[in-house]
Order: structure tokens, then sequence, then C-alpha cells
């Protein structure tokens, strides 16, 4: 019983399909497999800008969002402003890379999360004329806490000329994102496909500002692919947008499953709108299942969280976590920690009955 649909989902059974199909290519058509290879990935930027409300032209593409990150970063005015803004909540990609940053000399300023209602406005009022840029998340990936009013820290930064980087990795698929709606136009926002979409590896994304004019340091070939012949001159080329965050030579299958799952979700009818109302309700169920245990709260408690406020997992806090990941393992139920912080994270292909199941096994091991 898979109970990691927070930390990775299975695959749809086309995404098998999906990777044979791209050996087939490199085999009947061997460097001119990139032509094929283009065509996917123009449909996995086509998907996750339908998951963000946004254009695909605004979608670069990675292997994984650290190296779109440091891209990123690469590209920010390092040498007028050196002071950047997160929170005590960021998940461990961007948490190291900050940690390692500020050995190096940059100012780096930690919010905590709590209370996560406030959290918004906090960061808000922290960001000045020094700050170089902020990164939050949307969704935290330890609690499930939904930020809210993102859009008061985008106008923030505006004022003072900061860049805005939103982790959505939590949000997406999930819960619905809409840039506009959610007022982020200006916004940086990082994300993809491992969790909550069902793609695997290798499929992330950076959706840039179409307005953006930066110039990642950390740049690979493909950003200057368009004007590749008339590239030589005096300065580094780039293409418009998020056509500059693109990286070099890369392994395409990942892009071939990609667009095989985004197909077979709209086949399926699994919308944004269908899928939050398949995970409330899951989540909901794991959530109502636990509290009825009427545990000591000393021994484990939820992390009460209103439902239009949580994500797609239920956060359950105890000094056993670790303990209970691998009681549940040895009952066949999937389930990971985060130091103190047991997650149990429903799927669309989980059953009811799996997860009453789930809770009454949690219910033998944690008594």
């Amino acid at each position: 019983m898979l109970l990691t649909g927070h930390s990775h989902q299975a695959w749809p059974d086309v995404g098998f399909e999906a990777q044979e199909r791209a050996w087939l290519d490199a085999a009947e058509f061997v460097d001119d497999k990139w032509e094929r290879a283009a065509e996917q990935a123009a449909r996995v930027r086509a998907g996750f800008a339908n998951l963000l409300g946004d254009s695909p032209g605004n979608i670069a593409l990675g292997q994984n969002t650290h190296e779109l990150v440091t891209r990123w970063l690469s590209a920010l005015p390092i040498r007028e402003r050196t002071r950047i803004v997160t929170t005590t909540g960021e998940f461990h990609s961007l948490r190291r890379q900050l940690d390692r940053l500020e050995e190096e000399g940059i100012e780096i300023v930690r919010i905590d999360t709590s209370p996560v209602t406030e959290l918004g406005a906090r960061v808000a009022r922290l960001v000045n004329d020094r700050t170089l840029a902020v990164i939050i998340s949307s969704v935290l990936f330890e609690t499930a806490e939904i930020i809210e009013n993102l859009d008061v820290v985008a106008a923030a930064c505006a004022t003072h000329g900061a860049s805005l980087l939103i982790d959505a990795y939590h949000h997406l698929n999930v819960v619905p994102f809409d840039v506009r709606a959610m007022r982020l136009d200006e916004a940086f926002i990082t994300g993809g496909g491992y969790k909550y979409c069902q793609l695997g590896e290798g499929n992330c994304f950076l959706r840039v500002p179409p307005d953006s004019r930066l110039r990642p340091v950390l740049t690979g070939w493909f950003a200057e692919f368009e004007e590749l012949e008339s590239s030589r001159g005096d300065a580094v080329r780039y293409g418009p947008g998020a056509a500059a965050f693109a990286g070099a030579t890369y392994d395409p299958t990942a892009h071939y499953r990609a667009a095989a799952v985004f197909a077979f979700h709209r086949n399926q009818g699994l919308n944004i709108k269908r899928l939050r109302e398949i995970s409330v309700k899951q989540v909901g169920l794991l959530a109502s299942g636990f509290a009825a245990l009427d545990i000591d709260p000393a021994i484990a408690r939820i992390i009460d969280v209103p439902a239009d406020r949580r994500g797609g997992f239920v956060a359950i806090r105890t000094p056993r976590a670790s303990e209970l990941v691998r009681a549940l393992r040895q009952e066949a139920v999937f389930a990971d920690a985060r130091g103190d912080i047991l997650r149990l994270g429903p799927a669309p292909y989980v059953s009811d009955n799996q997860l009453r199941e789930s809770i009454d096994k949690l219910r033998r091991i944690i008594v």
C-alpha cells in the first residue's frame, strides 16, 4: 500500500511504452532522433504550462530543479546585491545550496514558517533594496501546509527590484495553481513531475516571466540554439525569456515518458479539479481515521491543517517517526519521515479500503 504519493507516485503503464519508443527512435534515426525528441519536449512544456495556467513558451526544462535553480541564481546581479530571503521550510536541494552560499559570504535571511497563515506577509516585510531574491515554497514539503498571499511577496519584490522564486513541487497536480489568478506573473516558478504528476525522474521545469532578460552565467549551448550559426561575437547570446535557461545535450527518454503520461491523464479525465477532489477525500479519510485512534498527543499528533489549506498528504508529528516508517514497511505500508514528522501521502490509484487498512496497521504498531 503506497502512501508515498507525496514523494514518488507510481508510473502509468504508458510510460513503459514511451520509454520503448525513445529507444526505437534512437535506433532508427540515430542523430536525427532530436527532431522527435523536440516534439516530446514541446508536449512536456505544454503539460507543465497547463498545470500553471501559463504559456508553454514560458517553460524551461531540466533534469532536476537544482540544475534550473542554480542556473537562475547565476543570472542574478550578485555583485550588486548579496541578500537572499527564504524560509526554514525549504526542501533540501534549496536549503543545502543556500547554506553553501552563506559560507561564501551571501547573506541568507531565514524566516520561521510558523505561523504559516502569516508567512507571506512576514516574508514581504523583510524584502528591501539590498535583497537579491526571495525563495519560498507554495506548499511546505514537511507539513503540506499551503502558503497563502504569495502575491504580497511578489508585490514586495517588484517594489524593491528583487527576484522571486517559488518552489511549487508540492503544489503541482494536487492543488490548483494559476499564475495569473494568484498574481504571480513576474515570478519564477520551479517544480517537477517526480511526485504528483507521475512522470518519473528527469522532468523538471522553471517557469520564466515572459519579459525576463536574465542571462545565466551557468549556461548550456541550447540557450543559443536558434542563433547558433551567428552566435560568435563580443557578447554571449541567449534566446529570449525561457529559452535563455535551456541546458545542453540530455537523455530525452524522460520526455517521451512524461508526454505519454500527460496524455494519459487527459484521456482519463484526471484534470486538476478532479485530482484535487480525490486528494481532499483521501487525505481527509486518513486524517479522520488517525484522529479516531485517540492516541496520546505525546506519542503522536496530527498537524492540524484546515482541508482548504492542506496539500497532498497528512503530516503526523511523533518522536518515533523513523521507527514507524520501518514498522509500517514490515506491514507492506510504504510511508516516509522528515525528522519527527511521519508523512502519509495517498495517490489516485489507492483505494479507500487500503487507506483504512493502513490506518489500522498504524494503530496496531503505535500503541
